[in-house]
């Protein structure tokens, strides 16, 4: 049998091409494609080379348009038995190529060419084309005569019309051979024989039957040779007298024949014309033809005739061949296979699988022209050898498609699996369901597993060591749960010997294992949030809220499914991460070599990292890389080094892998499989690379650990910012976020700020005071509170340039960045209130002298102090019989439930103002600090906090308001607009007053802090507001007269000479006259009247003034003095004190009010009207120093 056989092949001329000399394969294949386009020669172009010598017997040539058809046989055909009966089957013509260049003597390329014709018997024109010769080649052939043709040095196109025009001398010498022949064959006859007639000896009879055959098969012969020369018409004409001829003599075989004949002639006749009569015509024809056939086997003949029923069959149904008439041809086709049982040579049953499968892939019946492959391979195989091995392979390579489990480079449509991170596929979040169904049918497996196992043999036995490796990797992915341990280790051996075969770097389109899926995008610690920048306003970053590296995140509103929303910013030079699953689901230890992130953008640096799995086991790997380039990124899957062979492993085959197995159509899972539990679709984003942008690094000075402070430490932490970035910091701001931002009390930002701009590589390092804050009963059983939530954070919003050296026109803003400097504060429980309350001394009370003094700022200087020089005497009204009144003390009980000691000052932070209504002497003592208390471990302690100096300017109505509705006198939800005003005022002075009062603490030699102590005091006050904050009515003050001046001061050259006594608060003479003025102040907005009294007492409480044992004389007035003071303004009363006796003693001022108003008893908290208001001023003491 022959292949390709058609029935129009009956016209074709077969030339064998052969090379001559040493001709490389690749030259020879060069010369032999230039050859096969010249299949087709017109007789219209041979004309300039044809001769008639004599009477043409083609009376009916087409000069016109009829043609000679060429088959070129590389290397020629082997001599068939059957070339008598069907001439296409003769080498008609030998074509020899030569390559000069490779054979310089003329020759012996002649010589061969000579003795390699004569095998070729049947040859009738015999040419020998000669390429590229030199010049001296070219003179030596232009020398001979004979068959030598040269083809000088030429462009392609030259040669190809060149050779050309040789072919047309070829076509032109056989039409004359072809002529010589029939004219002979017409006018002697020949004898034709087949194998059929050489069976047995001849009878009488049947050599008498011979003879009359003999006739027709000359005239079926001749009617071959016109189709070869042309001409249908001659070729129809004979081989209708030839089928009469064996019709009488019951010639079926040669019958046959020549009915194949006159249909080849019929086809030809109607070139480019098909119409269903012609098909039912050729239809009819060849079932005939192949009838006779069959009527021509004998069982006695060793030599069947059944090659040409299965040949005829064949064309019949390659003639038909159309899906319209599928189930015709299925049905031929299916015949011919039956035929293959009888066919005894195996090169017959092997042409005869590859025709059915060729002629069932042009019907599209994919899988039947498979299987015929697969017969076809077998039939290879049984020859072991590695010729045969590799056409069995390559065979089987065709079947993969039929089969879908062909390799991933013979796959025409590659893009869809290219499509990976971030490409613009809008159907990104779809699955091809279709591709996996045609992928994992279960059906199928065995067969499949089955065609890669002989892949992989006829590999192996072909010596192809990336074929094997590819067959196994194939298997052993796709087919693990069907495959033992013991196989699979088999499979991991093959790739194993089959990588050493192959040389390193070694590149395969099929994967192996492991497994691998898109885990997850996590952002790199160094990757902060990007920040859309406003270029036309100062504050930047207002408006565009920072989300990130993703510009869409999953919690927006949207349909999530849309990755066309996520778009994810990789900066170049700053490093990413990408984390991925790997999975083994063999029984073998799985060593990978290298995996890294394939990129196929050009503009991405991966690093690749190695990594071993256990059996059945999966691990999830982080791998990183660098962006290098501005623009789009696409990531489709990463590749791997494993088995010695790097492969290329796609993140969308394992999606279409795990959904098939979440439908039931794939074997198995292999991440379940590994016990890796469910993870959800992961929308992959599209990846854009944007140019480099500034990186700030932060780290605290001195370590990184979280910050420990007590309650109400201060403590100054300082923050290094570094620019890791290759761009400079041209604008930055600093601010806070999260929780207790008042726990910042200050942050240098303009340190930051007089840097800028910031160089790649420089530092800044800046100051930030930190209070911690108190812990909340929830967690007062717990000795650390350091909370994510609960620490305040620095947010620093910071951009480069607004243009980049990738895009100088600026057409597009460089974003910011935001950075987060956490402050990771663990407060440690420290001191804690145990209460707090307000107090009323009764008994005399020692308090510093380093008070500071009241002015009156309508006193001038001159006139001196209102007040006693004795610091003492004015913020503690001493009455030695009856203790203190008027002071009230805050009372602060504090716990210490650490183990350090604590030292707590209290101070009281004194406001230099100057306002109508109060003047605060001391311009220069702003803080007083009270002495220090020192507070043991696991000890409380209680601190006195003085309230005198925290009275009010002025004695006003409307600050009672609020203790009067708080006693239930009046107000309530209908009050007026101005009581609320009042109301609001009064609180606002509270707050102002209650802000003065710090109670700090120290501990060892950098702790230190302040106890928030606002609420307890605000807390304690509540109960008594108008006792501590309301002044008195009327206040008293008593001054020295010395020399004509009034002095607070005692006399600095007698004093120095006194031992220092808190009492000692003026110093005179005995017997000497005093002058003296006592002061009173009006401290309310309405004029009062008084009566006024003055007592001077001894130390044993005495009245020294009054009586008959009086030791103190006096002129001036100092009982039932009548007073009218202005409002707001006091007046001065002088007297003379004569000291009999020297001693200590003590000055009393008081005063009846008459006629009081309702604001001076209600500060009297007066019970009816008819009682008097009573005030009394501090005592002032005095020593008389006597004469010595």
């Amino acid at each position: 049998m022959e292949p390709e056989v058609s029935i129009e092949g009956s016209s074709m001329i077969q030339v064998a091409v052969i090379p001559i000399g040493t001709v490389p394969p690749n030259v020879l294949r060069d010369y032999y494609s230039m050859l096969l386009p010249l299949h087709t020669i017109p007789l219209s172009a041979i004309s300039s080379f044809y001769t008639e010598h004599q009477k043409s017997p083609f009376a009916h040539q087409p000069w016109d348009s009829g043609s000679l058809r060429f088959k070129f046989v590389l290397g020629g055909a082997t001599p068939s038995p059957w070339e008598d009966f069907q001439s296409y089957r003769k080498n008609l013509a030998v074509l020899g190529i030569v390559h000069c260049p490779s054979s310089p003597d003329l020759d012996a390329v002649i010589d061969q060419f000579s003795n390699s014709c004569k095998s070729y018997t049947s040859s009738l024109v015999d040419r020998c084309f000669a390429f590229y010769p030199n010049d001296s080649q070219l003179e030596d052939g232009s020398k001979r005569d004979g068959n030598l043709r040269l083809f000088p040095p030429a462009d392609r196109s030259t040669l190809e019309f060149h050779l050309n025009t040789m072919m047309q001398e070829v076509a032109a010498s056989l039409l004359m051979e072809f002529e010589k022949w029939v004219l002979q064959a017409e006018s002697s006859g020949t004898i034709l024989k087949t194998p059929l007639d050489s069976q047995a000896s001849l009878s009488s009879e049947e050599v008498i039957k011979a003879k009359k055959r003999r006739l027709g098969r000359a005239q079926k012969t001749i009617g071959d040779y016109c189709l070869l020369a042309g001409s249908p018409v001659d070729a129809n004409a004979h081989y209708s007298t030839a089928l009469e001829l064996a019709r009488l003599t019951g010639d079926y075989f040669w019958y046959a024949g020549a009915l194949e004949g006159s249909v080849c002639a019929l086809l030809i006749d109607r070139m480019g014309q098909k119409d269903s009569v012609l098909e039912d015509e050729v239809r009819y024809r060849y079932n005939s033809v192949i009838l006779n056939y069959k009527k021509s086997q004998d069982n006695t003949q060793r030599v069947s005739p059944i090659t040409f029923e299965l040949e005829a069959t064949l064309k019949l149904a390659r003639f038909l061949c159309r899906r319209e008439l599928a189930k015709e041809v299925v049905e031929l086709l299916t015949t011919a296979a039956d035929g293959a049982k009888s066919l005894i040579d195996a090169s017959d049953r092997l042409i005869l699988y590859i025709e059915i499968a060729r002629l069932y892939g042009s019907l599209g019946y994919q899988r039947k022209a498979a299987f015929f492959s697969r017969q076809v391979a077998q039939l290879y195989l049984q020859q072991e050898n590695r010729l045969a091995a590799i056409s069995a392979m390559q065979v089987l390579a065709m079947t993969t498609k039929a089969y879908h489990v062909q390799s991933r480079s013979s796959i025409s449509d590659h893009s869809i699996h290219n499509k990976g991170i971030g490409s613009n596929n809008t159907d990104g979040g779809k699955i091809y369901h279709q591709s996996v169904v045609s992928l994992f049918e279960s059906q199928w497996s065995t067969i499949q597993m089955v065609v890669l196992r002989e892949i992989l043999l006829s590999a192996v036995r072909a010596g192809d060591p990336l074929t094997a490796w590819s067959a196994a990797a194939r298997l052993l992915r796709s087919y693990y749960p069907l495959i033992t341990p013991a196989g699979q280790n088999g499979l991991a051996n093959a790739l194993s010997n089959s990588s050493e075969r192959l040389p390193p770097g070694t590149r395969c389109a099929d994967p192996a294992l492991p497994f691998i899926r898109l885990h997850s995008f996590p952002v790199h610690p160094t990757q902060m949030d990007i920040v859309k920048r406003n270029p036309a306003r100062e504050d930047w970053w207002v408006g565009s809220a920072p989300s990130g590296p993703f510009i869409y995140t999953p919690f927006s509103k949207g349909d999530p499914n849309n990755i066309k929303k996520q778009e994810l910013i990789w900066i170049v030079g700053e490093p990413i991460q990408v984390l991925v699953e790997l999975a083994n689901p063999c029984g073998f230890d799985l060593r990978v070599d290298s995996i890294y992130l394939s990129v196929h953008s050009g503009n991405f640096d991966a690093f690749p990292v190695s990594i071993s799995l256990l059996p059945n086991s999966s691990k999830v790997v982080t791998l990183s890389g660098i962006p290098t380039s501005v623009g789009p990124v696409t990531i489709p899957g990463c590749i791997v080094h494993c088995f010695g062979v790097i492969t290329e492993h796609l993140f969308r085959e394992v999606d279409n892998l795990l959904l098939g197995a979440a439908q039931g159509l794939v074997l198995s899972d292999p991440f379940r499989c590994c016990g890796s539990p469910k993870l959800k679709n992961v929308y992959v984003p599209n990846i854009s690379v944007v140019p480099p942008l500034p990186l700030l690094i932060s780290r605290v000075v001195g370590g990184d650990g979280a910050i420990i402070l007590y309650e109400g430490e201060i403590r100054d932490v300082w923050i290094s910012l570094a620019n890791a970035g290759t761009v400079p910091i041209e604008q930055a701001h600093i601010s806070l976020s999260g929780k207790n931002q008042d726990s910042v009390l200050s942050y240098s930002s303009e340190t930051l700020k007089s840097r800028l701009p910031l160089k790649p590589g420089a530092e800044v390092t800046f100051p930030v005071t930190l209070r911690a804050w108190q812990v909340g009963m929830a967690d007062a059983d717990n000795t650390r509170h350091s909370k994510d939530g609960s620490c305040p954070s620095l947010l620093i919003h910071y951009a480069g340039p607004l243009k980049t050296s990738e895009d100088p026109n600026g057409s597009t803003v460089s974003p910011g960045r935001r950075l987060v400097v956490p402050l990771q504060i663990c407060v440690l429980q420290g001191l804690s209130f145990v209460k707090a309350q307000l107090l009323s001394m009764e008994f005399p009370a020692h308090v510093s002298e380093n008070l500071p003094k009241l002015h009156d700022e309508n006193i001038s200087s001159a006139e001196g102090h209102v007040n006693s020089d004795s610091k003492m005497d004015r913020l503690v009204k001493i009455d030695p019989f009856r203790g203190s009144w008027g002071l009230r003390f805050l009372e602060l009980e504090l716990s210490n439930p650490t183990d350090v000691v604590f030292e707590i000052n209290v101070s009281v932070k004194l406001e230099n103002n100057s306002n109508e209504d109060n003047h605060l002497a001391d311009q220069d003592a702003t803080e007083y600090g009270y002495p220090k208390t020192r507070i043991d471990r696991d000890c409380s302690a209680r601190v006195l906090v003085p309230l005198e100096h925290f009275k009010l300017p002025v004695l006003d109505d409307s600050f009672l308001l609020k203790d009067t509705q708080a006693d239930g006198i009046g107000g309530g939800r209908t009050a007026s607009f101005s009581e609320k005003s009042s109301k609001a005022e009064l609180n606002a002075c509270i707050k102002n007053l209650v802000s003065r009062i710090k109670v700090q603490w120290h501990s060892g030699r950098n702790s230190s802090g302040e106890l928030n102590i606002k609420d307890a005091i605000q807390a304690a006050l509540q109960t008594s507001v108008m006792d501590v904050l309301l002044p008195d009515p009327l206040t008293f003050g008593f001054r020295l007269v010395r020399n004509g001046f009034e002095s607070d001061n005692p006399d600095p050259v007698k004093e120095s000479d006194l031992p220092e006594s808190p009492a000692s608060k003026g110093s005179v003479l005995a017997h000497e006259m005093t002058p003296m003025v006592v002061a009173v102040r009006n401290n309310t907005k309405d004029t009062i009247q008084m009566s006024l009294n003055i007592t001077c007492r001894d130390v044993a409480g005495e009245n020294c003034v009054d009586g008959t044992k009086s030791t103190v004389l006096w002129t001036g007035v100092l009982s039932d003095i009548t007073m009218e003071i202005p409002p707001l303004q006091e007046i001065n009363h002088s007297f003379c004190l004569h000291f009999l006796v020297p001693g200590e003693y003590t000055l009393l001022a008081a005063a009846v009010i008459d006629d009081a108003n309702d604001i001076l008893r209600a500060r009297a908290r007066a019970t009816s009207a008819a009682e008097p208001i009573f005030c009394r001023g501090p005592p002032y003491h005095l020593r008389v120093l006597g004469n010595t």
